[in-house]
């Protein structure tokens, strides 16, 4: 029954596996990079579900994001790319704790806008600072100093499984009923038992690692960084609308929901350019009108 539980992952992430020995022809370079960007990006709605499986509203994780990609793109040239991913997702965590001990006794809208706040914040100083480049933004060196091409997609390859290893044991540990307690009610958590600003801090700090990591290997990728780029309130709004487009407080949800949304914005940027944020978003809004549980919804109820 374990393995049968697990099958829908595995076959998630089977052609992901496979894709780069594919014969994919001239449209392989394109396919790669579409395939780089959907286990990134569901790695970071992964990161986000985790944070939002206690009721917290994180307007953070683009914030999370560029502080994983400057640590590591100024970090890379001197200590290597491993190393620096590391540095970087811990710098992101450094940046959560900051948050966390500020503003995790606020709560939904509250702590939402104080999130959003962190992240302009941080936007401005890697503006002004000189040695993040400022507005002219930062080279970063290719990963493992370009000798591997396929460096960048095998290392979102590992993020997105790092986040779900990390997804499935929040979900299959005892963590999941106390991070549900503080969800449903803080004071009845307190009243259980639950330590609900730990509970919060920790789900706050697995969350903004793996936004660091993908924050890093995104630099690595893209070879340039830009506070407007790497602090975008876009990356949060991203990691959000994943998880609900999928199915929240899962791991099958924002899965499912990454493959399916990503893929489908980047075919709708090849095949109508300019007017596919009209179609996109349309389609938003239809699933999340008429599937309020997201797309793993639809497999609940075929199973009940």
């Amino acid at each position: 029954m374990r393995g049968a539980n697990h099958l829908p992952l595995i076959l998630l992430f089977l052609p992901f596996a496979l894709l780069p020995s594919l014969p994919l022809g001239g449209w392989g370079a394109f396919l790669l990079d579409v395939g780089f960007f959907v286990l990134l990006f569901t790695a970071l709605a992964l990161s986000w579900d985790l944070v939002a499986r206690t009721g917290q509203l994180s307007l953070a994780h683009g914030a999370f994001f560029g502080l994983g990609a400057y640590g590591a793109g100024l970090l890379a040239p001197q200590v290597g790319t491993l190393p620096a991913l590391l540095l970087g997702a811990a710098v992101a965590g450094a940046g959560a704790l900051i948050l966390g001990s500020v503003t995790l006794r606020l709560h939904g809208l509250y702590f939402a806008i104080a999130s959003l706040a962190f992240s302009e914040v941080l936007r401005t100083l890697a503006l002004k600072l000189p040695f993040t480049g400022g507005p002219i933004g930062l080279p970063v060196p290719p990963p493992f100093g370009g000798t591997w091409p396929l460096a960048a997609y095998y290392l979102s390859f590992s993020v997105l499984l790092l986040a779900t290893a990390l997804s499935l044991w929040a979900e299959k540990s005892p963590f999941r009923l106390a991070q549900a307690a503080t969800r449903q009610s803080e004071a009845v958590a307190r009243v259980l038992g639950v330590r609900v600003i730990r509970v919060k801090l920790w789900s706050l700090l697995l969350g903004s690692w793996v936004a660091g990591l993908a924050g890093g290997v995104y630099g690595m990728k893209t070879l340039f960084l830009s506070p407007y780029d790497a602090f975008s309130l876009g990356r949060a709004v991203e990691a959000l609308v994943i998880p609900i487009f999928g199915g929240l407080y899962t791991t099958l949800g924002p899965l499912v929901g990454g493959v399916v949304l990503v893929s489908l914005e980047q075919a709708l940027r090849l095949w109508i350019k300019e007017g596919y944020l009209v179609v996109y978003g349309a389609i938003l809004i239809l699933v999340i009108l008429f599937l309020p549980r997201g797309l793993v919804g639809i497999l609940g109820r075929r199973r009940g």
